[in-house]
C-alpha cells in the first residue's frame, strides 16, 4: 500500500479541492502542523443517507406514558414535588 500523502496546514488550505479528489479515490492524506502530523483525511465508508423531515412518520411509536416520570425520579435529581 502506498504511503499517505502529507501536506502542511498552509498547503492543505491552498489545495483543499485537490486533497478531496485524492481522498475520493480511496487514499488517505495527512495534514501536519509544525512538521508533526495533526490530522488524517480519510474517505467515508459507505454512503451517507440523508432524509427529509418526517421521513420516520408512521414508523416510530411513542408510548402513552412517555411524559410520566417514574416514582422517585424527580426527587433523585433535586426536582422533588
Amino acid at each position: 500500500m502506498e504511503a499517505a500523502r502529507q501536506y502542511n496546514v498552509h498547503e492543505a488550505k491552498t489545495n483543499l479541492s485537490k486533497i478531496l479528489e485524492i481522498v475520493a479515490t480511496g487514499q488517505e492524506v495527512i495534514i501536519s502542523k509544525a512538521g508533526e502530523p495533526a490530522a488524517k483525511v480519510v474517505p467515508l465508508t459507505g454512503k451517507v443517507m440523508r432524509t427529509d423531515y418526517g421521513s420516520l412518520r408512521g414508523r416510530v411509536e411513542i408510548a402513552d406514558d412517555f411524559d410520566e416520570l417514574p416514582d422517585g425520579f424527580a426527587e433523585a435529581f433535586g426536582g422533588g414535588q
